[in-house]
């Protein structure tokens, strides 16, 4: 084994012990999608005295955090997003109406004096209802919150079997407290107790018992609020108090509920798909590439646990999208391996007599500047999804950069250490046909000898590749998008009945709880979907429960709420990313290749989105944040397709500076169709196994990703390169300059690396 390859074992192994500690040692961070929960997206406004900026949503966080704690939820989270956004996610909590009660009240804790009731209030003086209805004249506030210390919940046997709230006094709350009451004792009937007001609402308003004397008052720097409680009441109320006042008010923005049957289904349905997927690849790479397309395979292992080992040494959340970044990318790692298997073919076949490690060893290092490309360019989607984009998209971000990452490692330290490994110690199995690298197939000898010349009829390619997008475009404008709930704002309820429930009967059933213009429609094989603009959770708990009762029993699986000021800033966000994506692209094959090159490249990535955002237009489908992560992802894909051709041409082209560049364009397009088909074939097998295994969770996005691929295959052949040919004519660039050759070293036929 020469030095190189030594370096390459000794980094593999410790790349793979390192990530099978963290994967061995650290749980995986489930996002709500997977564990089921609900997630609350709360925006700080502005009040008369504070004005909502960082450091006033920091200390509504710290305040919110207490609150969460006092209310018993494990393992809950309070994020800051921004100036003034805190996203609180809530494991394993499926009643959002009482987590966005609990945590999103202002909580402004004020004690006030009873009056006799005129039936008209003086200066400072309230005239409100108690918590029995009665109208009731309070005077100025005593005491406020700031003057309390602890706060819980008891079961208060001595009060009637009933829940009461145990306060503790702070600072001078507690002397504060005991004239009140002192006051109030000197008071009869009506006006011997105390008010307790939270948010403008008097919760409770206790007597001042009989043995409390006047002019003395409750002594002891603590208190207890009774009053009509349950248990859950008096818990929230003892949360309110304990965590203290908000600094500014919060308005709820965003309310995301997902049942954890559906985020384990989700996993199961991930999980099978995975495998099959990876096995189904993995026997078309044996079935092509025979013993190294074998020890290819055996290198995916490697990057499954190299990504999932990286991924929780982050930290990072596995959310759905993001699970299907993760098999995603294992499309990136089989592409790597097939460009350097390809390339090792063409040595092969260039010279006969070279064994197959040296071969290999050529082929790795030529095919790197392509991976490398493809690599960076995929980076930069993952980078744009992660700081342009929100939610669940953005771990898919985190997920499919980790991929991208792990599957570079899969490919250039793992993939090529075992290969050659098995080249220098079965030279003769691996120089045969059983090696898989035996030089070029039929198909590929008749493209190179006899192929079609496609650039010949760049016109008719272009004409069609402009009708489909005139088609698609038609689509758009006359069919319309339907964007999802995260673009357009509203709610959306996903519910599952006890028994079938038909649609129109569902539909009835919405429209008689009040709801006539609900968009109401199936999800999946049973469930019933339930979209509107505005629904608060009484509105939402009316469409359950008629739900429930024609179809014998209702269970919410998904809630998903966002705000209309919120859907118009995803959607404008979708737009940026899909913008600067465009941009970044365009600005780093301009720096990479050329300016034709980078623009053959671009356009036909526009073609790519546009085409397949028009299928989704006609056949109805929804663009939601999933489908922007495929979106983006079909642009990684096409751009890799496009490089892959392009960097073979360039090659081609710098080796022969005089030729025809059509003509050149035409023989290395020829020369990359096997990789191109092999490589699609790859991903095509996972994807299918994430549409029709998937779950109806990930259909949508895998649908979305075949039909990129498929477009992105056909663009970068017959749009990205024939516009290349057609810019060229205008071009004033000089071809590109092909590496200076170094004199040939002779090695023995066991070496790697050198060509002889």
């Amino acid at each position: 084994m020469t030095r190189a390859n030594v370096v390459r074992a000794v980094l593999a192994f410790a790349v793979l012990a390192t990530s099978f500690y963290f994967a061995y040692s650290k749980p995986a961070r489930l996002g709500l999608d997977l564990r089921g929960g609900t997630q609350i997206v709360l925006e700080t406004q502005d009040s008369p005295t504070v004005k909502a900026d960082r450091e006033s949503t920091d200390r509504a966080r710290e305040v919110l955090h207490r609150r969460v704690d006092a209310l018993g939820v494990a393992e809950s989270s309070i994020t800051r997003s921004g100036d003034r956004r805190l996203i609180v996610e809530l494991p394993d909590v499926q009643d959002p109406s009482r987590a966005a009660a609990a945590i999103g009240k202002t909580a402004q804790l004020t004690a006030h004096p009873v009056l006799p009731n005129t039936g008209k209030a003086g200066q400072g003086q309230q005239l409100m209802p108690d918590e029995s209805g009665q109208q009731i004249l309070i005077g100025p506030a005593a005491l406020t919150g700031a003057g309390i210390g602890e706060a819980n919940a008891s079961y208060d046997p001595q009060n009637l079997g009933g829940w009461a709230v145990n306060v503790k006094f702070k600072g001078d709350g507690g002397k504060t407290w005991e004239k009140v009451t002192a006051k109030a004792a000197c008071a009869a009937g009506d006006e011997r107790r105390v008010a307790i007001v939270l948010d403008g609402k008097v919760i409770s308003s206790p007597q001042v018992t009989e043995s409390v004397a006047c002019g003395v008052g409750i002594t002891g720097g603590s208190t207890q609020i009774t009053g009509d409680f349950s248990a859950g009441e008096a818990k929230d109320l003892a949360a309110l108090i304990q965590g203290g006042s908000l600094p500014v008010p919060v308005k709820t923005i965003e309310q995301r509920v997902v049942g954890p049957t559906l985020g384990d289904e989700a996993i199961d349905a991930s999980a099978r798909a995975a495998v099959i997927g990876i096995i189904l690849t993995g026997l078309f790479i044996v079935a092509v590439y025979r013993l190294v397309g074998l020890l290819a395979t055996a290198a995916l292992a490697g990057y499954a646990v190299i990504s999932y080992g990286a991924l929780v040494a982050v930290g990072a959340t596995l959310t759905l999208p993001g699970l299907a970044g993760f098999v995603l990318a294992i499309g990136m790692a089989i592409d790597a391996n097939v460009l350097a298997f390809e390339r090792a073919r063409e040595e092969r076949a260039a010279a006969p007599g070279r064994s197959a490690r040296a071969a290999l060893a050529v082929g790795f290092n030529k095919a790197w500047s392509a991976i490398a490309d493809s690599a960076v360019t995929t980076l930069l989607a993952g980078g744009l999804l992660f700081f342009l984009a929100s939610g669940p998209v953005k771990g898919f971000g985190v997920t499919l950069t980790i991929g991208v990452i792990g599957s570079l490692v899969s490919a250039m330290l793992l993939s090529r250490v075992l290969t050659d490994t098995a080249a220098a110690r079965m030279p003769k199995l691996a120089k045969g046909r059983a090696g898989g690298l035996s030089g070029a197939g039929r198909i590929r000898r008749w493209l190179e000898d006899s192929g079609p010349d496609i650039m010949k009829r760049s016109r008719m390619w272009l004409g069609i590749s402009a009708l489909a997008v005139v088609l698609a475009a038609t689509g758009i404008f006359t069919r319309g998008l339907n964007f999802g709930v995260e673009f357009t704002g509203g709610r959306l309820v996903e519910y599952s009945t006890s028994r079938p429930l038909d649609i129109d009967k569902a539909r009835a059933a919405v429209a008689d709880a009040g709801f006539p213009r609900a968009v109401v429609q199936t999800s999946g094989k049973d469930d019933i979907s339930v979209r509107t603009t505005e629904l608060d959770n009484a509105e939402e708990q009316r469409i359950k429960d008629a739900l429930a009762k024609e179809g014998g029993g209702a269970t919410k699986q998904r809630d998903e709420l966002i705000g209309p000021s919120l859907g118009d800033e995803l959607r404008t966000k979708a737009l940026i990313a899909l913008g600067v994506a465009l941009l970044v692209q365009l600005a780093y094959l301009t720096i990479r290749f050329r300016w034709t090159f980078a623009a053959g490249s671009v356009i036909a990535m526009f073609h790519d989105i546009v085409i397949v955002t028009g299928i989704f237009a006609w056949l109805g489908k929804p663009i939601d944040g999933v489908f922007l992560a495929a979106l983006l992802t079909i642009i990684g894909y096409s751009v890799n397709d496009s490089v892959v051709v392009f960097d073979r041409v360039r090659e081609m082209w710098a080796a022969n500076p005089k030729g025809r560049f059509a003509d050149l364009a035409n023989r290395g397009t020829l020369q990359t169709v096997p990789r191109t088909i092999n490589t699609g074939m790859g991903a095509l097998f996972i994807l299918a196994a994430l549409a029709f295994l998937g779950g109806d969770s990930l259909t949508d996005f895998a649908i979305a990703l075949l039909i990129g691929i498929v477009v992105g295959t056909y663009s970068s052949v017959f749009t990205a390169t024939p516009i290349a040919v057609v810019l060229e004519r205008y071009a004033k660039a000089p071809p590109p300059q092909g590496k200076s050759k170094a004199k040939p070293v002779h090695r023995t036929s066991d070496s790697s690396g050198a060509i002889v």
